[in-house]
């Protein structure tokens, strides 16, 4: 589902006519995709000509390290961007982790339509918001013990549904992977919480934060 993407001159030409606000370049140029649950978007190591952003669903990067173990660099979510790199290949690859939809452009056309300062505005505010998820991410895996990594990411999943319900968009060996723990330290932790009724699990990928208090002195 990598094939090239361009832009009509009608596109062209309606973009010229607009605002010059960038923020929305893919919402209004990109082409909209649907991936299937585990379905790769782009390989590790393949060309990073592409921008993509998720309109529907949820996406994951990870890198499979020489060894076979599995690295997870980020879970995307509805508006974020994702797929920019440094060099000319990716170093990460894509999976969505549900049905989703993706918007995906390709940057020659989107510099061709846009103009190279309105795709480098797009870009910037891009990048920014992924170094801060990586920023965050780091934190995380700096909290001393496994039980206040889990409670950290239950908390920022809580804080991206803007309540005290929310439901994941992976699985438990997703969350070992990202939190840098096995899957068995994960289950016994969430058990753990459930138990000092800090959180519950309704089912497998739906929790509501029972003491929030609680829940932020552990991993806020």
């Amino acid at each position: 589902m990598t094939a090239a993407i361009g832009l009509s001159d009608n596109h062209i030409q309606a973009f010229l006519r607009s605002s010059q606000d960038s923020s929305g370049l893919l919402a209004q140029y990109g082409v909209r995709m649907v991936y299937a649950r585990g379905e790769e978007i782009y390989a590790q190591e393949e060309d990073a000509d592409l921008i993509y952003q998720v309109v529907s669903g949820g996406v994951r990067t990870s890198r499979l390290m020489s060894d076979g173990r599995r690295q997870i660099g980020a879970f995307y979510y509805p508006s974020d961007v994702f797929g920019l790199e440094r060099g000319v290949e990716h170093r990460f690859s894509a999976e969505a982790l549900g049905d989703c939809v993706i918007l995906v452009g390709k940057k020659a056309a989107l510099n061709l339509a846009a103009g190279h300062d309105a795709v480098e505005r797009f870009v910037s505010q891009a990048v920014a918001q992924d170094l801060s998820r990586m920023q965050d991410h780091l934190l995380l895996l700096g909290r001393r013990t496994a039980c206040e990594k889990v409670a950290s990411f239950l908390l920022d999943m809580a804080d991206r549904a803007k309540g005290n319900t929310a439901e994941l968009i992976m699985g438990r060996q997703d969350m070992a992977d990202y939190l840098g723990l096995t899957i068995e330290t994960v289950s016994r932790m969430v058990t753990q919480l459930q138990a000092a009724m800090i959180v519950e699990f309704p089912t497998c990928r739906q929790f509501a934060v029972r003491n929030r208090p609680a829940l932020q002195r552990l991993g806020g």
